[in-house]
Parts: C-alpha cells; sequence; structure tokens
C-alpha cells in the first residue's frame, strides 16, 4: 500500500504533471499544479518506493464548503485501494465541513457513491472551454 503524505515539498511536480496525463486528467502545467495543491486547503500525495502514485485535493473555506476534486491514480494502481485511501484522507480532514462537493469524470460515480456522494440536482459550471466540456461528458445538452 503507497504511502501517504500532505506535504508539498515531498512532491516532484514534473511526474505530478506525469500522473496526470497518465491517468487522463489532462496536460497540466506542473507550475499550475505547484500553484493550484499550494492554494489547496488538503491535499494528499501517495508514494510507493518513492514514486508518486497518486493525488487529490480539497478547495475549502473552512467550515461551510470544501470541494473534492484533480483526484488522479496511475492507471497501474487503480483498482488496489490507492484511490479509496485517497478519498478517505481527503474526507477525515474535510470533516466539519456543512457540505463536501464533488467533480468526477464520467464513469467513475459508482466509486464515489461508496464514500457517501450522490448527484446534485442544481450543480452547474462554465468551463473555459464550453465546447470540450460537453464533447467530454462533463455538460448536460441543453
Amino acid at each position: 500500500m503507497p504511502v501517504l503524505t500532505e506535504r508539498l515539498d515531498a512532491v516532484d511536480w514534473e511526474a505530478l504533471a506525469a500522473l496526470y496525463r497518465a491517468a487522463s486528467m489532462g496536460d497540466k502545467s506542473p507550475d499550475d499544479l505547484a500553484r493550484v495543491f499550494g492554494n489547496s486547503m488538503f491535499r494528499v500525495f501517495a508514494l510507493e518506493a518513492d514514486r508518486l502514485v497518486g493525488a487529490g485535493r480539497v478547495l475549502a473555506d473552512g467550515c461551510d464548503c470544501a470541494y473534492l476534486c484533480d483526484v488522479a491514480v496511475m492507471p497501474d494502481q487503480q483498482g488496489r485501494g490507492t484511490g479509496t485511501q485517497i478519498i478517505e484522507r481527503l474526507l477525515q480532514l474535510s470533516k466539519g465541513h456543512r457540505k463536501i462537493i464533488l467533480y468526477a469524470v464520467p464513469g467513475k460515480e459508482a466509486f464515489y457513491r461508496r464514500f457517501g456522494f450522490r448527484r446534485m440536482t442544481t450543480a452547474m459550471a462554465v468551463f473555459a472551454d464550453q465546447a470540450s466540456a460537453s464533447a467530454r461528458g462533463l455538460l448536460e445538452q441543453d
């Protein structure tokens, strides 16, 4: 089982960018990842023998709302409990918020239901590239 850490100085940002590409989470620059993880209230990185195999983060205000996002696991680690470890730690860190909102890629809903997440009827979004988000199944067609 991977070891979890919350330490930003333990992260190789190039390796995190490679992880996001391998997990089909997009092409995110190391500088952008360092910024978004640094600006997140909570973050978890999964390391196995000093190899970054998973990550996730939570944007939160400390009381009302926590937003769990950017959970990624190396394909060779999927189905082995790494994602579960990351989600459980992020939920533990977010405990006490009135609501925890999740943004997930289509097809992963059953995984997140195991942790108590349910589909919202009022969630909406504006993406920088609406057409791409729609094509990836992230937006309903009007």
